[in-house]
């Protein structure tokens, strides 16, 4: 019996591409005056991007190391380094111009300096000149610092899309001080921005069968019971190792979640109800992670009304109870919107519920209308408005 060998072509096996982690972090009370050699491995030119008022709070703390003082390596010399701030948002013409100070800097890695969106704008930046980035929060209000994505906003602040990047940063910095130096507020945000991560995930991905997903969702839950341990205290005592641990939280644990566990299970509703509200001008008086926080409120209250999710309902009411606690938002008014229009409204949620949005990943239809209905009774009694698909 002879055998012929078979003409087909095996079909490829499909890979997965994870971005997990920064390459390096190196976080203390005084990170950043001992991370002198850790930076200068990158380069000599450095063009430093940040926003004017991160730059400025950031400057005493950065620039001795640059001019080599804090660098242990014998004869160590200055960085020839330029600052350049990214502007009012992370957008094209932003990227644009700093791409342009690139070349005239003749810069060969980048420094992100600043909150969310100037860390989004330097790691775009470094992704498209294919370049090293090395990330310095100056709050706790986003994971930006950790992420290997960036998200892109009009000239006038409107979320567009986002990007995903080759690799999380090369090098992340979280010195406390620094951070300490930013309003309280920036945390209380920070704090919106990671506890959404539980309500998202456990949504989109809580009955996933594969072990990274389960790996994020679960440590999600660690994240959730956290913020919901600590926050209070961290707030009362500032720079105290519980206000420590809520940092590391917010900035770095947020952003492993959305690491090992990648996009489909990294933002849903909240998210959307987030991108949505953008596109109003009176919305931009409000950190992301307030309207990130308000939009896990709109997600459970579409769980409740939508499917009669009782643990959706009990969420809610629990999460009002901590909002209230640590001041996080828990109406339009609350967000400085409680005058909008109706046709203002309107538009944010059909923003929030077009096909591409991440909205769509949750485990029934939404459409403007009921996104609406949720919108304006977040903190209606559980029960309470029922609507039909």
């Amino acid at each position: 019996m002879t055998h012929t060998q078979s003409t087909k072509t095996a079909a490829p096996t499909a890979i997965y591409s994870l971005t997990i982690a920064p390459a390096c972090v190196l976080r203390g009370q005084n990170a950043l005056a001992q991370a002198g050699d850790a930076i200068a491995r990158f380069g000599k030119r450095p063009l430093i991007v940040g926003g004017s008022n991160s730059l400025a709070a950031a400057q005493p703390y950065l620039q001795p190391i640059l001019e080599g003082g804090a660098r242990a390596s014998t004869g160590a010399s200055p960085l020839q380094s330029a600052y350049t701030a990214y502007g009012k948002d992370c957008s094209e013409t932003s990227l644009e111009t700093l791409r342009e100070a690139v070349q005239s800097h003749k810069a060969d890695f980048i420094i992100g300096v600043g909150g969310g969106k100037a860390l989004d704008a330097a790691k775009l930046v470094a992704h498209q000149c294919k370049m090293a980035i090395v990330t310095i929060p100056t709050s706790a209000a986003t994971c930006a610092a950790w992420t290997a994505l960036s998200n892109i906003y009009s000239e006038q602040g409107a979320f567009q899309y986002d990007v995903t990047l080759a690799r999380c940063p090369d090098l992340l910095i979280l010195d406390y001080g620094l951070i300490q130096t930013a309003p309280q507020r920036t945390l209380v945000a920070g704090i919106g921005d990671a506890i959404a991560k539980w309500y998202e995930a456990s949504v989109s991905s809580g009955h996933s069968e594969q072990t990274m997903i389960i790996a994020a969702v679960q440590q999600a839950r660690i994240l959730r019971d956290i913020l919901f341990q600590k926050s209070a205290a961290a707030l009362k005592e500032p720079g105290s190792e519980t206000w420590q641990e809520v940092t590391d939280a917010a900035v770095l644990l947020a952003g492993v979640i959305g690491g090992i566990g990648g996009a489909g299970c990294r933002t849903v509703a909240a998210h959307a109800v987030h991108n949505g509200l953008t596109h109003l001008l009176a919305s931009h008086g409000t950190l992301h992670g307030e309207k990130v926080a308000y939009g896990i409120l709109v997600q459970l209250r579409l769980e409740e009304m939508l499917q009669n999710n009782q643990l959706a309902a009990t969420a809610r009411q629990q999460l009002l109870k901590f909002y209230t606690e640590i001041g996080l938002p828990q109406t339009l008014d609350n967000l400085g919107l409680g005058d909008v229009s109706l046709t203002q409204l309107q538009r944010a949620a059909e923003i929030a519920c077009n096909p591409n949005s991440d909205i769509h990943r949750l485990p029934f239809k939404v459409v403007p209308e009921q996104l609406m209905a949720a919108m304006v009774s977040t903190t209606a009694p559980v029960g309470e408005l029922k609507i039909k698909h």
